[in-house]
Parts: C-alpha cells; sequence; structure tokens
C-alpha cells in the first residue's frame, strides 16, 4: 500500500468487552474502506479495570486502569495500534506513544437509564431516596447538588453486567451510562432521560473514539491519521490541556461541556466537591480559524496533550490547547485546587 504498511497483516488491539468490541469494529471498519488491501487482526485482551470489579474506579487511583496492558502490547510490537474511549486514555501518555486519530465524536452527553418499573419517569420525578447508580464521582456530585432528593450508589462492571445489575434487582432505581456507549451497544431505546450540558456537563474526551500508537511508528501513524476528525480533535485537545492543567484524573470531578461553531471554539469547564455543594464553572471561547495552508514548515510530528494530527492546523490546535490552559488558570486563580485537594483527600479517607 502507499502507506508502507502493505504486505502485513495489522494488528490492533482491544479491550475483551462487548462495547470495547463493537468499537474496534467500527475502527476497523473504517480502515478496510480506507485501505482495502490491507489485513487487519483483532487482539483482544483484559486489562486491570476489567478484573478489578469490586471496588470504586476512583479508589483504585491507577490512571492508566483500561489501557496499561494494551500500552504494553503496543510497547513489544505485539500490536501496531490499539482502540481505546478517549475519555481513558491519560492526559499524558508514556514515552513513545502518542493519540494517531480521533474518530468523530459519538454524542457526548451523559443518559439515565430507568429501572422497568419508573419506565417514562425523569429523575426529578422519582421518589424521594431512590438510589441512582453511577461509577463516576463527576456525575454523582453534579447531581447530588441538582437532585439533593434522591441518593447516589457506586455501582461497577461493564455495560451489560450494569444494565443487569438494574434490571434484575430492586436495588437501583436508575444508572447513570455514557448515550455514546449505549448507542453503539444498540441498546438508544433504553436511554430514558439524556442529561443536557445544564444538569449534567460530560467527561474529557466522552464519546470520542482514540488510536494509539507508537510514535516512531510513521507507516501506522500516517495511515491512521486519516481517522482524525478535525471538529473533534480541536475539541478534544482543549477538553484534555484543560483536565491535564487540573491535574485531574478520575480520582477527583471535573467536567466539561465543548462547542465548535463558525470557527469560534467554546470551552465551559467546572470543578466539584464531592457532594456537589462547592463548585466554580466557567466558559472561554478562541478562534480556531486557520487553514492548513498557512502552516510554516514541517510539524508533522508535534503533540498536543498526547494527540498527532497531521492533518488539523497545527495553529487551530495550539489555540485549542491554550484555550484549555487559561480556562484552568482561570478556575485555579479562583480556588479550585482547594476545591479538587478536598475532594482527592475525601475519596481517599472514605
Amino acid at each position: 500500500g502507499e502507506n508502507g504498511v502493505g504486505g502485513r497483516a495489522v494488528r490492533v488491539g482491544t479491550r475483551r468487552s462487548q462495547l470495547a468490541r463493537i468499537q474496534t469494529d467500527s475502527v476497523v471498519e473504517m480502515l478496510r474502506e480506507l485501505y482495502p488491501d490491507l489485513h487487519f487482526e483483532i487482539v483482544a485482551m483484559s486489562t486491570t479495570g476489567d478484573k478489578i470489579l469490586d471496588t470504586a474506579l476512583s479508589k483504585i487511583g491507577e490512571k492508566s486502569l483500561f489501557t496499561k496492558e494494551l500500552e504494553n502490547a503496543l510497547e513489544r510490537n505485539e500490536v501496531d495500534l490499539v482502540v481505546h474511549s478517549l475519555k481513558d486514555l491519560p492526559t499524558s501518555l508514556p514515552p513513545g506513544f502518542t493519540i494517531g486519530a480521533v474518530c468523530k465524536r459519538e454524542n457526548p452527553l451523559d443518559a439515565v437509564v430507568f429501572h422497568p418499573k419508573n419506565c417514562g419517569k425523569t429523575l426529578s420525578l422519582l421518589p424521594e431516596k431512590s438510589v441512582i447508580g453511577t461509577s463516576s464521582l463527576r456525575r454523582a456530585a453534579q447531581l447530588k447538588k441538582k437532585f439533593p432528593q434522591l441518593e447516589f450508589r457506586d455501582i461497577r462492571g461493564n455495560l451489560n453486567t450494569r444494565l443487569k445489575k438494574l434490571d434484575d434487582k430492586e436495588d437501583f432505581s436508575a444508572i447513570i451510562l455514557a448515550a455514546a456507549g449505549l448507542k453503539r451497544m444498540g441498546w438508544e431505546n433504553r436511554i430514558g432521560q439524556l442529561l443536557s450540558p445544564e444538569d449534567c456537563l460530560y467527561a474529557v474526551g466522552q464519546g470520542a473514539l482514540a488510536v494509539e500508537v507508537r510514535a516512531n511508528d510513521q507507516e501506522i501513524l500516517n495511515m491512521v491519521s486519516a481517522l482524525h476528525d478535525a471538529d473533534t480533535v480541536l475539541r478534544c485537545i482543549a477538553e484534555r490541556a484543560f483536565m491535564k492543567r487540573l491535574e485531574g484524573g478520575c480520582s477527583v470531578p471535573v467536567a466539561v461541556n465543548t462547542v465548535l461553531k463558525d470557527g469560534q471554539l467554546y470551552l465551559t469547564g467546572a470543578v466539584y466537591s464531592l457532594d456537589g455543594s462547592d463548585s466554580l464553572k466557567e466558559t472561554m471561547q478562541t478562534s480556531v480559524c486557520y487553514s492548513q495552508e498557512s502552516e510554516d514548515g514541517p510539524n508533522d510530528d508535534v503533540q498536543h496533550v498526547g494527540i498527532t494530527a497531521k492533518n488539523v492546523p497545527g495553529q487551530a490546535q495550539e489555540a485549542a490547547e491554550n484555550l484549555g490552559a487559561e480556562l484552568a488558570s482561570l478556575l485555579l486563580s479562583k480556588g479550585a485546587k482547594h476545591i479538587l485537594s478536598v475532594a482527592r483527600q475525601l475519596n481517599d479517607a472514605c
């Protein structure tokens, strides 16, 4: 093939869960359409996050919970690329790796799935003390503030497991999940309520798929870069830069919302205390209206918060990254560090 990969199988690493497989298959399908002569082979493996199911994600404290084993395989040349949910990837990747593609984003909003007996309800219509399941501190913090009459409890496991826990028992009145995952699994009909950004800002990178590659593997990098969706890249660079500057991870409630319209990128970012009572939220915008032609010289391998996007104007990527960092700095100047460190300590203590 003209991308230099011709003649050999391209090995694609993925987690074993059904959702991970569906996501990986969708990426491989796009690659097959672009490169019909290439042979793609999928290699599935289990990760730490898949194995530890009795502990809250925020307690394990490992940033690369769902990615480490896959990255090890990439490092050992056992696979050539790995498909992840972008929100699982830390804002600083290990040396030698890069995100070679960010695919077009699915709906990034959070969704409420109700127990069959609550079909047709919304969160505000549930009886007092109803128990809502979520494994995310970000979701719990925002929703506790908005719906103080409800109780929030941790629920772990892959999508299938969580839906089974909801349906088979009376423990939960509803659970909160990413709309993107439900849609990819073909379970859109289970969404009882979509939470707007006014109700619940979403996670950094939520709804986007990322393809991680070895940073020095030019052939594979060139091949996957055709999958980049420019709008998604710019939105996710801003979100990841915001998170990175705040030093947030899954053990603190950090949330975002991005809109790209008429060449302007708008980023709303927020931090919350664990119970949602204390929060800071601001919005900033920047122009990302640059053409590829106006670039000076080669900047092929410049990474922006772990992303190498050769076919997206470098100045636009830089503007997006600066926007995220500046918004984080604004929140830090207003006391975000205190809110986050208290959240971290409380989370570690419970």
